[in-house]
């Protein structure tokens, strides 16, 4: 085997792990500039700033100078012209290169030439980068003409000599800044297509869930249907078999228990499909029923609030309509101890015919009544609306107003229950 190939392998294997560390430190140190961007525009400033004074005082400029007769107070102002406005470079470039302008001509005109004057091509880096392509050609002529200027005034060989090598800097610094504009918005491009596949593919799965939910719904809900109507018919027919034959009715009694078995295991899979992710499980505890009601009536009595009842009839009706008629009695027993008075007491009085005609009415004697003009307990954005929601369900009617004689009256009328 060559061992070349092995010896490379290596190599690059080493050379991950550094590579993947400059990356992170990379990405931690745009991540710092881009929450904290004050802290590095002042370190970069802070250094070309100190640079220029060492310049200024070391007398380095001396070595490339024109004129050495420069001011000591103008070679210093010019120092710093030419480096504080680096502070502004990403934020007001142009408003940066604007306010170095001056000290550039100051510069080429008394034929200092302070070295300071090429920071310029650092905001012409920061104008390619983020202002529009178009300001680099306003730009580069602020740039060049201060080396006009210089070889009017200090002619040092030819013009073509000067000004060349400042022409290709600006360009290069210009390519520079729009190479690194455009790999950055190609990358913000890339990043914002990612984001918009990942949430194109949640919302296809949750579309895919909810119609993979209702096409079991569906499929359940003809199952549950095929074993009410075998329940039906079972019911049916041992109902005519107990009195000829009362071993078939009790074979018929069996298959009723065994198919409403399997049809309640059906529907609490229904239930778990249908369920959403991270909802809690249906709350299996029974609905209140009439039988119910007088723990009801006791639990205000003891809050302080006198209850009287007035009953007729023998109730015969269905659960649900069981559980309409304590919600209503429920809800306006909490409307009276909320805003009827201390010294209010309330009544019931419950009507029951051989149809199944139900009426209910609860008054009370306060002074009070709930706070909406529909009357309904505002505070919890449900209160009577929702009984006559529930009410209508069942073809029945809910009136609620105040007494002419004062206090506050609900009254509810459920009208027979049609066969099935």
């Amino acid at each position: 085997m060559d061992p070349m190939p092995v010896r490379e392998q290596r190599e690059t294997r080493a050379a991950e792990p550094l590579t993947q560390w400059i990356q992170r430190i990379t990405r931690a140190v745009r991540a710092f500039d881009h929450r904290h961007p004050l802290p590095w525009d002042l370190a970069l400033a802070g250094f070309w700033v100190t640079a220029a004074l060492i310049d200024y005082a070391g007398g380095g400029w001396e070595s490339v100078t024109r004129n050495k007769d420069v001011p000591a107070e103008l070679l210093l102002t010019m120092s710093l012209g030419l480096s504080l406005p680096l502070l502004w470079r990403r934020t007001h470039p142009r408003t940066a290169l604007l306010l170095m302008a001056p000290m550039a001509v100051a510069n080429a005109w008394s034929g200092a030439v302070l070295q300071a004057a090429l920071l310029q091509l650092i905001i012409v880096y920061n104008i390619a980068l983020r202002r529009p392509l178009r300001s680099l050609s306003w730009t580069t002529l602020l740039v060049v003409t201060p080396e006009f200027i210089t070889h009017a005034r200090h002619p040092k060989g030819t013009w073509d000599e000067q000004v060349f090598p400042v022409l290709m800097s600006i360009a290069l610094c210009a390519v520079l800044g729009i190479a690194v504009r455009t790999r950055r918005d190609y990358t913000e491009a890339l990043e914002d297509k990612a984001r918009r596949l990942e949430i194109e593919r949640d919302q296809q799965a949750q579309l895919s869930a909810a119609a993979e939910r209702a096409r079991i719904a569906r499929e359940m809900h003809d199952i549950i249907g095929h074993n009410l109507s075998v329940i039906t018919g079972l019911a049916d027919g041992g109902r005519y078999a107990a009195a000829k034959s009362p071993a078939r009715a009790a074979e018929a009694l069996t298959a009723i228990s065994t198919t409403s078995r399997q049809a309640l295991t059906e529907l609490r899979r229904l239930l778990d499909v249908l369920r959403e992710e991270g909802e809690a499980p249906p709350d299996l505890t029974p609905q209140p029923a009439l039988t119910d009601l007088d723990h009801l009536i006791e639990g205000v009595r003891k809050t302080g609030l006198p209850v009287t009842t007035t009953l007729h009839g023998t109730p015969s009706i269905t659960p649900g309509r069981q559980l309409t008629i304590y919600r209503v009695i429920q809800e306006a027993l909490t409307n009276t101890l909320k805003h009827a008075g201390p010294t209010a007491t309330s009544h019931i009085a419950i009507s029951y015919d051989d149809g199944g005609t139900v009426s209910v009415t609860v008054t009370d004697t306060g002074h009070g009544g709930p706070t909406g003009n529909d009357g309904s307990d505002n505070s919890n954005g449900r209160g009577l609306p929702g009984m006559r929601e529930r009410t209508a369900l069942y073809g029945g009617t809910l009136e609620a107003g105040p007494r002419p004689e004062g206090g506050w009256r609900v009254h509810l009328h459920l009208p027979e229950e049609p066969d099935q």
